[in-house]
């Protein structure tokens, strides 16, 4: 016969449609829900808090963990609101750009916190500082790209590959919103029809550009997506450079079009070797001819880049770096025996590979001073985290 538990197990055995009630355990940083099936095993789900009780139903399974939808709500969080946008939800034809909006805003700052304290909890929990809300919970983004078939417009529908057309979006600022509906204004338009094989037409646009002048299948220069947070971390990076004696060569990577160049300079620092793959926006660098700056264009993901970075920067006593979100897996070559760097300060989107680099600082013989989370996606599980490194005196 076979052992009790294993019977169990067969006769609980989860299949996509089934529906099952359970229990919210926590939310994990990619926002989604976590419940356990009676067979033990999880599933991710969105568009839940954390202790709500439901019914939910089984979508699908990849490994040991499976996806599900809720079905029907049966006990509320005291945290769960009305969505503001008509736009937001989960399902097909629905928005999935602001997936917390049924949240209050102090509960998905206490969220993020816990998820920065979580993921650090072994390397410096300690140097973790309360997270900067945004002072803006709506209107805050600057830029956005939204999707177009040549009739309607909007972003990928939650959970599929779909276009969720719209008709407003209150994330964006009041002038990208002025461009939205001028762009709605055009529709039907031909010229946004997809070229073949591909499944729509993508419009970006910023505070620089009205409707005429939005980028079509062409992405704007990069810009930190909400202003007031931007100024922030600018103005932390230039408080603590400029606190600092060293008057040595600073080495930026992912320089971009120079955003944190402009405080690095303003804070009085050294000679400021700026580095940056984009020649677009390597060129734009370039072109504000800040004072003390030289620029390089390198591939920051490939040995060769690096190495050609080491050789330019002999001698650089502080590194600031705002790498994408697969982070700088480089870090270890850069901080090498003969390196001098006395200081870095990392700027990151991304909890994981932050947390991936921060380890190899850390074995590199850094300490971590201070991390400041900031959040500059309100209505989403993103964080932006803002970190200083001191090598060990």
């Amino acid at each position: 016969m076979l052992p009790c538990t294993l019977l169990r197990c067969l006769t609980v055995m989860a299949a996509v449609n089934e529906t099952f009630t359970a229990t919210v355990k926590t939310v994990v940083n990619d926002g989604n829900g976590l419940v356990e099936h009676p067979s033990g095993q999880l599933f991710f789900v969105p568009g839940v808090w954390a202790e709500e009780r439901g019914i939910f139903r089984i979508t699908g399974f990849k490994k040991r963990h499976g996806y599900a939808r809720l079905e029907t709500l049966l006990e509320p969080s005291r945290h769960r609101i009305t969505p503001p946008c008509p736009h937001h939800g989960f399902v097909a034809g629905d928005c999935g750009g602001c997936p917390w909006q049924f949240v209050d805003y102090k509960a998905q700052i206490s969220a993020k916190q816990a998820f920065v304290e979580r993921a650090l909890a072994r390397l410096a929990p300690k140097s973790v500082r309360p997270l900067w809300p945004a002072p803006d919970t709506l209107g805050y983004r600057n830029r956005a790209q939204l999707k177009t078939d040549g009739k309607s417009i909007g972003y990928v529908s939650a959970g599929s590959n779909a276009l969720a057309p719209i008709e407003d979006c209150l994330v964006l600022s009041d002038h990208n919103r002025h461009t939205l509906q001028a762009l709605l204004a055009t529709l039907p338009n031909p010229a946004w029809r997809p070229a073949r094989k591909q499944a729509w037409t993508t419009l970006d646009l910023d505070e620089d550009v009205d409707a005429s002048g939005v980028s079509v299948n062409r992405r704007r220069p990069f810009r930190q997506a909400n202003t007031v947070q931007n100024m922030r971390m600018r103005a932390w990076l230039g408080e603590r450079l400029a606190s600092m004696t060293s008057d040595g060569v600073v080495l930026e990577l992912f320089a971009g079009a120079g955003n944190f160049t402009e405080a690095i300079v303003a804070a009085g620092s050294g000679p400021v070797l700026a580095v940056e793959g984009d020649r677009a926006a390597l060129a734009a660098l370039a072109d504000a001819r800040l004072l003390n700056v030289e620029t390089l264009a390198a591939d920051l993901f490939s040995d060769e880049g690096i190495e050609g970075v080491h050789r330019r920067a002999r001698g650089a006593t502080v590194l600031v770096l705002d790498p994408p979100r697969e982070g700088f897996k480089g870090i270890g070559n850069l901080l090498s025996k003969k390196s001098q760097f006395g200081d870095i300060f990392y700027i990151s989107c991304d909890l994981a590979t932050f947390a991936r680099d921060a380890a190899v600082c850390l074995d590199r013989g850094f300490v971590l001073k201070e991390v400041q989370p900031l959040d500059q996606f309100p209505q989403t599980p993103h964080i932006e985290l803002l970190a200083w490194f001191s090598r060990k005196r």
